[in-house]
């Protein structure tokens, strides 16, 4: 395993993959956990190297306070990628590495994609996705990408992206990793008490419940229903819940037999903030 916090000695270490051999790439911000792990053990199953970013892109948080928060533990990180087999390299740049002394986002188009959910709640937040992530693209040129579907609206914005930057990049959506009690793995997982990591379950439970009273209830009626499940938790509170088409991100007026529909919702602990989502049909 090899860390590089530079450009040109990442690129260096690269140079001897570009001809027949292949690329693997699973960008992260850090504060790594089973999910990234998962991430990380298919693209090494499926590459000659595995390119591992850990950086904290400052482009895509909306919320300053929240940027100063995020959990940074390099060390730990760098000791929990010790324990995996494969041949990785890790690239670990500074703001002024990865965007060459100006830190600025790129305004993209994605086809209406960034406008829905976490769009409406983080203004330019998938802007500084995809300005990052192409900057990644261009310099590691991987050919495939691992995204965890956690955060099934960015995987579904990384493949508009590939589309328009023209990328020859294999964008791979990669099943949720949970913990026990179904919460979804999350390095903002670290930010939770004890009680609040408990009460988090509710995030899977209404999720499930969703899913399973999807064919015989109305849109209406599943909206009410998770909106009832957190109404008077001391704990946790529903910033939003949508049934949206899960090609096209638009919330559900009315359900089709021909569309696959996810239930997506996003919660606060406190001043944390979760996301979770599942497939409810078909």
């Amino acid at each position: 395993m090899k860390l590089h916090k530079t450009r040109e000695s990442l690129l260096d270490t690269l140079s001897s993959y570009r001809q027949n051999k292949t690329i693997g790439f699973v960008p992260t911000m850090g504060a790594l956990h089973r999910g990234h792990l998962a991430l990380i053990s298919q693209s090494v199953s499926e590459n000659d190297i595995t390119v591992v970013s850990i950086f904290v892109n400052p482009t895509q948080f909306n919320n300053q306070a929240d940027l100063e928060k995020y959990p940074r533990t390099l060390e730990n990180d760098l000791q929990l990628l010790k324990t995996l087999k494969g041949n990785l390299v890790i690239f670990a740049p500074t703001a002024e590495v990865v965007y060459d002394q100006k830190v600025l986002s790129k305004s993209y188009d994605f086809g209406g994609l960034e406008n829905e959910m976490e769009g409406k709640h983080r203004p330019g937040h998938f802007d500084g996705v995809g300005t990052v992530l192409n900057i990644f693209f261009r310099l590691i040129r991987p050919n495939r990408a691992y995204f965890g579907e956690k955060d099934f609206q960015q995987l579904q914005i990384v493949k508009k992206l590939v589309e328009i930057e023209m990328l020859n990049v294999d964008v791979i959506g990669c099943p949720i990793v949970r913990e026990a009690n179904g919460l979804a793995l999350s390095s903002r997982n670290q930010r939770l008490s004890q009680e609040e990591r408990e009460e988090a379950a509710l995030l899977y439970q209404t999720l499930v419940q969703i899913r399973e009273n999807f064919a015989n209830s109305s849109l209406t009626e599943l909206n009410a229903m998770a909106s009832e499940a957190f109404t008077n938790n001391d704990f946790l509170s529903l910033e939003y819940f949508e049934i949206a088409n899960a090609t096209t991100l638009k919330t559900a007026e009315e359900k089709n037999h021909n569309v696959p529909y996810r239930a997506f919702l996003a919660v606060f602990a406190g001043d944390v903030r979760l996301i979770d989502n599942m497939q409810v049909s078909p």
